[in-house]
């Protein structure tokens, strides 16, 4: 048997993205809550290992890889100038060539499945082609370069002749529905050895990938196209329209895999959930919520109206109230949080806790069954169980250079309006009474007042009240 051949997934990652009006980078706008090449990368990283999968990159390249680096991918530099497609893969010749094959994809076609691309591969393979072209048949073709096959005794195979972009159809041509999609499967050797024979003369003096098909055509070699369903999923984005149709439609088949998978989603028209958030079974999630970035939701939960969840993971049974911003945190199993609870990167709530209303949390751990419930700011603190924090209550962990630690140890209870100055420890089983400011420790089990003794004078109000109308 043959070893198996070598294969490499080239991405055009280079374009300025002109009619997307924008000064960033094409490829690192955005759908379903992550950049356009992110989405390419990992689809192609599901066929080959991600260390045979090359971005080319040429505008702002620089932010590309550095928006990149976590995927693994290596990069291709189209620099100084991005003269075409063409161009792209001579600039990536000498990191190619040791390679039997190579796919070619669009950074801006997130769409994309890995099972399409298999299938392409494997044809292509198959049929010992030299360049295989994936194309589609969509209901309206104009404005997409058509796939001109040839014909052998009246017969219409799968052998490419051209690709004619739509300005050079004749009126014949223009009745061919197939379209070439812009993604290839191409063989090292002959594409190589061929390719220094493109051309700049056309319109926009660049060198054109879709003219490979004629080249390689003519001396022989086999071009063929292969032919999928799969319109929808070759779409590339060149206008704001068509990138948020294209998000749309993610998020529409998001919110159809969670459904299918036991989870529900009440008017999913006005959820925003992004493509890498995991949601268990029987969890509701109820309208205008938004599920942001990789967050994690346990099963049995309840996501009510307004809440707004980023990077967080949530365990099983947890009640998130309305308007619940969470951004960087961990809650754990039958927790209560919210309504309108903030909790910032960092906060750690424990399992049955409860987080209440217009509550901050920042690098915090609350433990197993303690409770913040009203109007509290708790920030680089250590909270053990069974803790009652009382409403108004502030960790002041900020010194003007330096943040410090609170720590509150098991069964604590704080009175509220309580202000706790840092670094300051309140040891296990103490109370601090309402209104008291505490700048030293607390033993365990004891009582802290840190307020100013009561004056009551008797008679005061009423002799301030008859002084005033002997004025009048």
């Amino acid at each position: 048997m043959s070893a198996q051949p070598k294969i490499a997934i080239a991405i055009m990652a280079a374009g300025k993205g002109t009619r997307l009006k924008s000064k960033h980078p094409k490829v690192l706008h955005e759908i379903g809550g992550k950049p356009l090449l992110r989405h390419v990368i990992e689809a192609a990283s599901k066929l080959v290992p991600v260390a045979d999968v090359y971005a080319i990159v040429g505008y702002e390249g620089d932010r590309v890889k550095e928006a990149m680096a976590d995927t693994g991918c290596k990069f291709i530099d189209q620099a100084p100038e991005q003269l075409g497609t063409g161009h792209a893969i001579m600039c990536g010749r000498e990191r190619l060539k040791d390679y039997d094959h190579f796919l070619v994809l669009s950074g801006d076609t997130p769409l994309i499945r890995p099972e399409v691309l298999e299938r392409l591969r494997n044809f292509h393979l198959q049929h010992g082609s030299a360049m295989t072209l994936l194309t589609a048949e969509p209901e309206n073709p104009f404005g997409y370069g058509r796939v001109i096959r040839k014909t052998t005794d009246g017969f219409i195979g799968d052998e490419v002749q051209a690709i004619i972009e739509q300005k050079q159809l004749s009126k014949m041509q223009e009745q061919i529905a197939e379209i070439n999609s812009g993604i290839y499967a191409m063989a090292v050797k002959p594409v190589f050895a061929n390719i220094g024979k493109l051309s700049t003369d056309n319109p926009h003096k660049e060198y054109y990938l879709t003219d490979m098909a004629a080249l390689l055509s003519k001396v022989g070699e086999k071009v063929l196209a292969f032919k999928e369903d799969a319109m929808a999923e070759t779409l590339g984005i060149n206008t704001r329209a068509e990138l948020v149709r294209l998000d749309a439609q993610l998020r529409a088949a998001k919110v159809a895999q969670l459904m299918n998978d036991g989870v529900t989603v009440y008017k999913p028209e006005t959820c925003v959930i992004d493509a890498d958030v995991e949601i268990g079974a029987d969890t509701v999630i109820e309208p205008f919520v938004q599920l942001l970035g990789k967050t994690k939701i346990g099963g049995d939960c309840r996501i009510r109206s307004g809440s707004v969840i980023s990077n967080s993971v949530i365990g099983d049974n947890v009640n998130v109230r309305q308007g619940t911003i969470m951004d960087d945190a961990k809650v754990e199993t039958g927790a209560i949080i919210g309504p309108y609870s903030h909790l910032r990167p960092g906060s750690e709530i424990g399992a049955g806790a409860h987080v209440g209303n217009f509550v901050e949390t920042k690098k915090v751990k609350l433990g197993k069954g303690s409770k913040a419930n009203h109007l509290t700011y708790l920030g680089d603190a250590v909270i053990g169980e069974g803790v009652n924090i009382g409403a108004g209550t502030i960790t002041c962990n900020y010194d003007g250079v330096n943040k410090h630690q609170t720590t509150i140890e098991d069964g604590v209870f704080v009175g509220s309006d309580s202000t706790l100055v840092a670094p300051v420890k309140l040891g296990k089983g103490s109370y601090v009474g309402a209104a008291s400011c505490i700048t030293e420790e607390v033993p365990a089990d004891s009582l802290a007042i840190g307020r100013g003794r009561q004056i009551v004078k008797e008679g005061w109000a009423k002799a301030k009240r008859e002084a005033r109308n002997q004025k009048i």
